[in-house]
Order: C-alpha cells, then sequence, then structure tokens
C-alpha cells in the first residue's frame, strides 16, 4: 500500500512521507582535522538529486548549517531555485563554523547568536523562510534549551520560521520541547530496524509531535552495501570513528551490526524491496507520524529510496517476521560479546 504524505506534527505542515537527508551533500569539512563529511562530492550531481527527489514526490530536505561548514545549506539552496515552493525546508543550529576554513568551531546557545545564524542560513538557502528549523546540540541540558524557546517563538511571530524543533536522542529533551514550545512541531532522532526508539516515539505520540527518522539506513548498512571486509576512506566520517559514530569501528562495519542486518535481510526484501526499501517500510509500519530522511547524494540513491513510497510500510505479517529474527538475534547476543549493545545502544552523544 503506497504512502505519499504525513503531518508534521502540530503544524499542520504536510511533507512527504519520505525526506532527503542532506548531510553527505555539504562535501568536506572537518572538526580539529577530523573529517566530518562523507567526503568528495560532485556539487552538480548533488543538485540533480534533490531535483529528481522533487519529480519523484519527495518534498522534505533536511540540512544543517554547520554541514559543509554552511556549504551544504548553498548547494540546497541552489538545487531549490524556482522551485522553493515545492520543498520544506528544514536545517539546524547551534554548532559554530568557519565558512572559508570549511571547519567547525564549537557552539553557542545564545539568543543572539540564534538570530544570526537563521539570517545566515536564510540567505545561503536563498529563501525568506524556514519551514522547520531545529536545535542541533542533541545533549544540551533542559534549561539552556527552554531558554531559547522566546527567540524561537519570535522568528515565528516574524515569519522567519513556520515551526521548530530539537535534534536529539534524549526522551527528557524531546518531552519538554513538547511541554515548553508553543510551535514546537518535530523531534530529529536516530531511529532504524536496527536501532528502535521506543521512548522517544512514545513522547512525540503524547506531545503531537513528528518524528524525523535520522539514519534509518544505519549511515548505509542497510542498502546491503558492506560487508565485514569492506573499508571507509579517511576522508569520510565514517572511516575515522569517532565516539558518537556506532555503526563503524576503525572504519569497518562493526560485526555486532552486520550480523543484525543478515538476520532480517530476508524478511526485509520478502516482497521484492530492496534491503533499503525494506528498511523504510519498517519505519512507516513502525509508526504513523514518523519520516525518514535517508541521505542521499546521488540521483540513483535518490531513485531507489523514493521507490519505496510507492511500496509503502511492511505489512504486519513482514513486520512481525522482522520483529520475530530481531528478538532472537538479542536473546543470542547476551551470550555473546554484543551484549552490551542489547537491547539498546548508547545514546549518540553530540554529532550528528
Amino acid at each position: 500500500m503506497a504512502v505519499t504524505t504525513r503531518t508534521l506534527g502540530r503544524s499542520g505542515i504536510e511533507v512527504s512521507a519520505l525526506g532527503m537527508g542532506c548531510w553527505a551533500i555539504g562535501g568536506p569539512w572537518a572538526e580539529a582535522g577530523r573529517p566530518l563529511g562523507w567526503g568528495p562530492v560532485d556539487d552538480e550531481e548533488s543538485v540533480r538529486a534533490v531535483r529528481r527527489a522533487l519529480d519523484l514526490g519527495v518534498t522534505l530536505f533536511d540540512t544543517a548549517d554547520t554541514y559543509g561548514a554552511g556549504h551544504g545549506e548553498r548547494v540546497l539552496g541552489r538545487a531549490l531555485a524556482g522551485r522553493r515552493d515545492e520543498a520544506v525546508i528544514a536545517t539546524k543550529w547551534g554548532y559554530t563554523f568557519d565558512e572559508d576554513a570549511r571547519q567547525a568551531t564549537g557552539e553557542d546557545t545564545s539568543p543572539a547568536y540564534l538570530r544570526r545564524a537563521v539570517v545566515a542560513s536564510l540567505r545561503r538557502l536563498g529563501t525568506d523562510r524556514i519551514d522547520l528549523y531545529q536545535l542541533h546540540l542533541g545533549d544540551l541540558p533542559v534549561p539552556r534549551a527552554e531558554a531559547l524557546l522566546g527567540a524561537c517563538e519570535e522568528l515565528v511571530a516574524d515569519g522567519l520560521v513556520r515551526a521548530y524543533g530539537w535534534s536529539t536522542d534524549r526522551p527528557d529533551r524531546a518531552a519538554a520541547l513538547g511541554r515548553r514550545g508553543s510551535s514546537a512541531t518535530a523531534v530529529q532522532h536516530g531511529l532504524s530496524v536496527l536501532r528502535d526508539a521506543p521512548e522517544l516515539l512514545a513522547v512525540c505520540e503524547k506531545y503531537d509531535l513528528a518524528s524525523v527518522a535520522r539514519g534509518p539506513l544505519g549511515m548505509g548498512l542497510l542498502t546491503g552495501k558492506y560487508a565485514a571486509g569492506s573499508t571507509l576512506p579517511r576522508d569520510d566520517v565514517r572511516g575515522t570513528g569517532p565516539t558518537w559514530l556506532e555503526w563503524f569501528r576503525g572504519g569497518r562495519p562493526a560485526p555486532e551490526w552486520l550480523r543484525r542486518v543478515a538476520a532480517v535481510r530476508g524478511a526485509l526484501t520478502a516482497d521484492g524491496r530492496t534491503p533499503a526499501q525494506g528498511a523504510l517500510g519498517w519505519i512507516w509500519a513502525r509508526s504513523g507520524r514518523t519520516v525518514p530522511i535517508p541521505g542521499c547524494r546521488t540521483v540513483a540513491q535518490v531513485e531507489e529510496n523514493a521507490g519505496a513510497l510507492r511500496l509503502g510500510p511492511l505489512s504486519p505479517d513482514q513486520f512481525a517476521e522482522v520483529e520475530r529474527r530481531l528478538a532472537a538475534v538479542r536473546s543470542a547476543a547476551l551470550r555473546d560479546a554484543d551484549r552490551p549493545f542489547w537491547p539498546m545502544p548508547s545514546v549518540p552523544t553530540a554529532r550528528p
């Protein structure tokens, strides 16, 4: 059964049920010498990918001012030129960066910086409004985040932002946003068939917030592209293994996650879907308010992911079979070295 649109929480903004994550199209950038991008990117192909996504019915594009140290927003703005009204733009603020040097430089949680950041993002995106503006600092203490809500509401009143949210994997942060943010409408968090997020989904349900599912393909693991011998280059964030990145270690896919991919692959593809399409179908079956945003940087990736819209959620029987297989793997994990990773891996800190 096809699934085409969903409502972005209590904002009433209609979006495609599938978004496009734009981290990778930001290109190379770094923090203290450690790469934070996904390696070299062809900007022309990125533009074609965004436009192809629009052609295929994808309307939600998620980026951040820090992706590529501003370059990602510029590429997205260029791709949407002349088609801005067809798109819903989500971006983020909180991290600081040097655009010329393409370096991350820290963070700033002041209301004054928030105002400067939104103006800069509007300029780079070439638009007069941001549809969803998200706090990027997932571990920010609740009192400090609540101190920013007044400034967020001012941006909404001024027409610069339509709604706002928080990119966080911490349920207490999400709940604070839902309770206190009048124009808050979304939580962006990690969610995939490999890494469920029941507490965050419960918060989204309670406060009528959209769940914007980050990492729905496990940073590529659920595409079936990577095997135990795969090695990621050092200029790819997955190749350096920062502490907050759980899927890869030492530039290689983490074996405990590859075992889980192998366990569910057959169930995800039983009706002819690709592994990626099956993983997206699992997310739609998991929650009616979740919008996955798989990262794309080529037209081919966009076309494969958008094909999942036609196929829709996994059937109840398929979903149950995936859960049955995962339960078996989790039980086995209690007896092996994977035990620390189940039933729930530790919450990533800071980025992405």
